[in-house]
């Protein structure tokens, strides 16, 4: 059975050492003599299993490594370069992950962080199986570091200090995992790779324990994943990872090929921002062999074939609305069924990107993000969260999209935001948000999108509240003070302190008995009219409907008279109960007790 090489992913947090793995990947096959030493386009590096087994040979050779070549089966390993979230999301099929395995790469001096824990939900969420970089070894107090070594080699020269050191950071790490649902230890004491997630310490900036690395990632996927990676090539099929302007050659497109093999002339079906594109390739582009490259305009050679898997940039007419993050698929025009493979593959492009790129007559948040993937991991952490979504949109933020949060925001002005992901905004746009007040919340990282967007919804929810509280009849405590009486009815004119809350005139005002007062006509101290009076003030106040002696006495307390709807807002919201003080609170426990003994315990619920 012939196999593909795997399609491998690094993730991991900002600074952890993504890139730094990747160019040392890149280092060692430039090094590399083999004829397949080369990479597969400017976002992917082919690392020969030839290759692998070289830098690997020193373990080999001490018997700390039991492997042979002939057990794995692949051609070796195809990373994508593109570190991070991006590549990640950009490798998908119907909901899906091209990614056969993945590296989470992490600081194994700080442990998990923020964009390390989404990493980790979109492996979950993809299904893709991944082994652990602990990277940065050459970091723990008293370690030996040991350039281009296996890490069980470099083990064995360490001090007990410096083990111990490992075995805490280690600890730490393999915690992490497990709070997430995942078994993990360090690669060489795991005896089922399928139950225990493998830990590979590692210094990606001297190549220490990388060949540890690369040996486990290619064991992995001979022996778990041969039947995923059996080499059908059958109906040419992959992932755009980028659409890029070339001059000379205009808009081409970076894609990964997983299965098949095309040829200029060949027809492309891909997705676009305006439907379905199908083009005719004009040029298929490989780079030459990685020991060669010295200058990136010399970069690419013309072949008459690729066979997957491969990375290849295709030069063909009309891509300009090509989707980085669409599936594509390649038929030839020799094919006896070309015309129904056609009108198929373009059914199922459709379908793909109808479910990412949508617009809905709901009120909801625009987005806008850079490709296809990023767009459908953000549409679906949106929906985990229950957030509105009404339309969507790949690429710059234009007039047309912000005009449609203006829509929302005669609806619902909550909702009526732009959310932007990694794009630029135009000027018009720009012009527009300004001028109308349509909320942006953008950032190039999606963690850190969600965590600008939680901010502007507690912000605004803020800001309702304290609209809200600004326009209820809120509780308020009055004490008679003894020897102020005024005049005793029509209207009752008492001297009163307030105990707690805030009293305006027109507020309706009952005894300790729930008796209804009528309202507060005037507020004055020192005979100047006030339009309030907050907690510890002294003033006078006029009563309409109060006979002093018979509704109060001195001495007794008077309360805001809350209406039973305002009761149950203030029960029902905790972020409210939370924006009043805690004397007001009190006192509102105090005006449930009075309502509940007159009208029943469910009053205000």
């Amino acid at each position: 059975m012939k196999l593909r090489s795997p399609i491998v992913v690094v993730l991991g947090h900002v600074d952890h050492g993504k890139t730094t793995l990747l160019d040392w990947v890149r280092k060692t096959s430039v090094q590399a003599k083999e004829v397949h030493g080369k990479t597969q386009h400017i976002g992917a590096s082919f690392i020969p299993i030839d290759t692998i087994f070289e830098i690997a040979q020193p373990a080999i050779e001490k018997g700390v490594i039991k492997i042979r070549k002939e057990e794995i089966g692949i051609p070796g390993l195809l990373f994508i370069d593109t570190p991070g979230h991006e590549a990640f999301v950009n490798l998908r099929a119907r909901g899906a992950s091209l990614a056969d395995l993945a590296v989470l790469v992490v600081d194994i001096r700080t442990g998990f962080q923020a964009q390390t824990f989404e990493s980790l939900e979109l492996l979950k969420r993809y299904r893709v199986p991944f082994v652990v970089a602990a990277n940065k070894i050459d970091r723990l107090p008293g370690w030996k570091t040991n350039p281009e070594t296996p890490f069980v080699i470099s083990l064995k020269k360490q001090t007990p200090m410096a083990l111990n050191n490992l075995e805490f950071a280690l600890d730490r790490i393999i915690e992490d995992l497990y709070k997430h649902g995942f078994l993990a230890d360090r690669y060489d004491r795991v005896r089922d790779f399928r139950k225990v997630v493998a830990i590979v310490p590692t210094c990606a900036l001297n190549g220490e324990g990388l060949a540890d690395l690369l040996l486990l990632l290619a064991g992995l996927a001979g022996k778990f994943l041969r039947h995923k990676l059996k080499l059908h090539l059958g109906e040419p099929r992959g992932n755009v990872l980028e659409v890029r302007k070339i001059p000379g050659a205009g808009t081409v497109i970076d894609v990964i090929l997983v299965d098949g093999k095309i040829r200029p002339g060949d027809w492309l079906i891909v997705g676009g921002r305006n439907g379905v594109i199908k083009t005719k390739i004009r040029s298929l582009f490989i780079p030459k062999p990685l020991d060669e490259i010295r200058d990136p305009r010399d970069r690419f050679n013309v072949v008459d074939k690729v066979v997957a898997a491969a990375g290849v940039r295709i030069v063909a007419p009309n891509l300009d609305d090509a989707l980085a993050g669409s599936p594509f698929y390649v038929v030839s025009e020799s094919d006896p069924n070309f015309n129904e493979k056609i009108k198929f593959f373009e059914k199922e492009v459709q379908e793909d990107i109808s479910k990412i790129l949508f617009e809905t007559d709901r009120v909801g948040v625009v987005i806008f993000a850079d490709t296809l993937g990023t767009l459908e991991t953000i549409i679906g952490k949106f929906k985990e969260y229950g957030i509105p979504i009404s339309r969507t949109y790949v690429g710059p933020v234009d007039k047309e999209g912000v005009l449609h949060a203006l829509a929302v925001k005669e609806m619902d002005p909550k909702w009526a935001v732009v959310v932007a992901f990694n794009v630029p905004i135009l000027e018009e746009a720009q012009y527009l948000i300004e001028k109308e007040k349509i909320a942006v919340v953008a950032d190039n990282l999606i963690f850190r999108l969600f965590e600008k967007f939680n901010a502007y919804v507690e912000e605004y929810e803020r800001k309702q509240r304290e609209k809200i509280l600004k326009e209820l009849i809120l509780p308020a405590k009055l004490e008679v003070l003894p020897g102020y009486i005024f005049r005793r009815s029509k209207p009752a004119i008492v001297g009163v302190k307030v105990l707690a809350g805030l009293i305006k005139p027109n507020l309706p005002l009952m005894n300790a008995r729930g008796k209804s007062l009528g309202h507060i006509k005037s507020i004055q101290s020192e005979g100047r009219a006030l339009d309030e009076a907050s907690a510890g003030m002294e003033v006078a106040i006029s009563i309409t409907n109060a006979v002093v002696g018979r509704d109060f006495l001195e001495g007794d307390f008077l309360y805001v008279d809350i209406p039973e709807e305002v009761a149950r807002k203030i029960n029902r919201d905790p972020k409210l109960r939370k924006m009043l003080s805690p004397e007001v609170l009190e006192v509102f426990q105090e005006i449930l007790s009075i309502k509940r003994k007159i009208h029943g315990f469910t009053w205000g619920l």
